[in-house]
């Protein structure tokens, strides 16, 4: 098993080199259980596609690796002794990829029976199709964000207030996760998120692959953004469907802060900072702004509630609040990624 020191090349093979149908990439940290079961769906999903699956281990420490050596030696294990980050991670096996496609999936994501068939049959219909998502759902049906708009001040304050919670039938205030759509029609949009996505290899190599300043959070949005810019388009395939482990995306307004979350939390701010500086520049600050002073009012007017709710949320903000400032600090205001692993 090969151990990472080096960062890999992003180039892709040739066309004449793809020996198989699709490449799946997963990146896995400590997921060992859900893996085998990731594992066990792709494969019955595979309806006669040749797959070649990648894994990257992210330097688990739960015996993930074992796992798949003792129970699907047909995989590829990628191991690295530290925790490369997402975008990282799998620019490392999108490099090695030899597949027509190919397939980002996490490993808490469960692909339905047809879902990898009809996700080939779309993407040979659509040829100016780069990046193409799925329908994400929980395990009891729920509704999940599957098809996204780019960020933007506008977007983030509406998410951030509670107004696009508050109404999300709204086209206005609904449009970041675009909650006023029918999730049951075909939809062009912005991004899609890497639980499950297909790419057109050809796009990949000309965007250039995830975007390394980035640890976690932001990469797929980064390319996204990169491949639309190209003239590909990013389409939402509501009969792609995928049960998703990980729930809805963890909104500011609605985490519970913990030694993990508030380093999630973190992470979340410093790629958000690198995201705004490299695609809008100076708004970088407003953006930082904006959420540092929305959570000190946030905690104001939680601080003197007698209640256990609310004492939690003031907690909560006041944490998010020094998150904040030490990823302007740590970044530079979005100019700079900060040592890896962060």
């Amino acid at each position: 098993m090969p151990t990472l020191t080096a960062p890999a090349s992003n180039s892709v093979p040739v066309d004449g080199e793809r020996k198989y149908d699709l490449s799946v990439v997963i990146v896995s940290y400590n997921t060992r259980d859900v893996l085998d079961r990731c594992f066990r769906h792709l494969k019955e999903a595979s309806g006669g596609l040749t797959l070649e699956i990648i894994v990257v281990d992210n330097g688990s420490g739960d015996g993930s690796v074992a796992m798949i050596e003792a129970n699907h030696p047909d995989i590829r294990v990628i191991r690295s002794e530290v925790n490369l980050g997402f975008g990282v991670a799998n620019n490392r096996a999108l490099s090695l990829a030899s597949g027509r496609y190919f397939i980002l999936l996490n490993s808490d994501a469960f692909l339905r029976p047809d879902a990898l068939r009809r996700a080939v049959e779309l993407m040979d219909a659509n040829p100016r199709a780069g990046f193409g998502g799925g329908r994400l759902i929980g395990p009891e049906e729920s509704w999940q964000p599957s098809a996204r708009s780019f960020p933007s001040l506008l977007n983030d304050f509406l998410s951030l207030s509670g107004l696009a919670a508050r109404f999300p039938n709204s086209r206005f205030f609904g449009r970041g996760d675009r909650t006023w759509s029918d999730a049951g029609r075909p939809a062009e949009v912005d991004w899609v998120p890497g639980a499950f996505a297909i790419v057109r290899p050809d796009a990949l190599a000309a965007a250039g692959s995830f975007d390394e300043s980035f640890f976690l959070y932001y990469e797929e949005v980064d390319l996204c953004r990169r491949i639309k810019a190209l003239g590909y388009r990013i389409l939402y395939w509501p009969d792609v469907v995928i049960v998703h482990l990980g729930g809805e995306s963890s909104r500011t307004t609605g985490q519970r802060i913990s030694r993990a979350g508030s380093q999630l939390t973190l992470w979340r701010l410093r790629s958000r900072l690198i995201y705004y500086r490299k695609h809008h520049g100076a708004r970088a600050y407003p953006a930082y702004l904006m959420e540092l002073l929305w959570h000190r009012a946030r905690w104001f007017r939680n601080s003197f509630g007698a209640g256990g709710e609310r004492r939690e949320k003031a907690t909560e903000s006041l944490t998010i609040c020094v998150d904040a400032k030490r990823a302007w600090k740590e970044t530079r205001g979005g100019r700079v990624s900060p040592p890896r692993p962060w």
